[in-house]
């Protein structure tokens, strides 16, 4: 006879299995930039076997029907949005810091806030309004910390991959229905052909293969625990132990890549935190 888990129960397993996902998912910049090949070889790689693990995940779970078959219109366009986000998040490593891209991502939460304010009508409190000024001004730093570099090419690319998965958010609020390993791995599938026109994938080493398989991996590991705490925690937070993300790829950056931050990082990234984590800590209030 097997027991009914408790609500403190479920909850610390939630806690762990989000930490979990934002510590996996902080590696994403150290991947990236850890192997000498260019995006769409990472993107080629990473999608098969985040594909592949995701695929196996679902067909144990006996999902795969409702993952795959029943997406709907929906379905189909989150795996869209999701396929040009992953087209402008992996490169936008590549010109510029771990830290820009991470603390720019940060800001998806609030900029989603937005759009689903003028497309769901959901009028955001003041709380999250100041959160979205004090986001825009950080952003705003951030990137003029790079003019005149090849630093600001990875700035907007992580810009706009911030309005994507905003985009992708708003999706799932409008249709809650809507599946999440069906369309992650159309995601990817999607941008597989354009692997070999736009890099050379099948020319890569064993080595840089290797690790990109596990990047892979490690990738749908951090969407499967995500969306397994997430089912067990309030969606504030969710958010807030997300952040962890945020404060833990800077410094796997500079650990391993010796990568500094710059004033204009520094002041940017304490503004977005500032925004996000007010935000979100006087939303737990007022829904107490």
């Amino acid at each position: 006879m097997t027991t009914k888990p408790s609500a403190h129960s479920r909850h610390v397993d939630g806690v762990i299995l989000v930490v979990i996902s934002a510590a996996v998912f902080s590696t994403a910049g150290i991947f990236t930039k850890g192997v000498g090949v260019g995006s769409w070889d990472v993107i080629f790689w990473r999608g098969v076997f985040a594909s592949a693990f995701t695929l196996t995940y679902t067909l144990w779970r006996g999902s795969f029907t409702a993952e795959f078959l029943r997406m709907g219109k929906s379905g189909w366009a989150a795996a869209a949005v999701g396929a040009l986000g992953t087209s402008v998040f992996i490169p936008s490593f590549k010109y510029t810091t771990v830290a820009n891209v991470s603390l720019i991502y940060a800001a998806t939460p609030l900029v989603a806030a937005v759009l689903s304010w003028i497309w769901l009508g959901e009028r955001p409190t003041r709380a999250v309004l100041a959160g979205c000024v004090a986001t825009l001004l950080g952003v705003g730093i951030i990137v003029s910390g790079s003019l005149g570099s090849i630093h600001l090419v990875g700035d907007l690319l992580a810009c706009f991959m911030d309005l994507l998965m905003a985009i992708m958010f708003v999706i799932y609020r409008r249709f809650p229905e809507t599946p999440a390993a069906g369309p992650a791995v159309w995601s990817s599938l999607l941008l597989l052909p354009l692997g070999p026109v736009l890099g050379a994938p099948f020319t890569d080493a064993p080595e840089s293969i290797g690790i990109l398989a596990v990047f892979g991996i490690a990738f749908a590991v951090g969407s499967v625990t995500l969306g397994e705490g997430a089912r067990r925690l309030p969606a504030t937070e969710t958010a807030l132990l997300s952040l962890l993300e945020v404060a833990l790829a800077p410094v796997l950056a500079w650990l391993i890549f010796a990568e500094h931050l710059s004033l204009n990082t520094w002041a940017g990234g304490a503004l977005i935190l500032a925004g996000i984590i007010g935000s979100q800590v006087a939303s737990a209030r007022k829904s107490r």
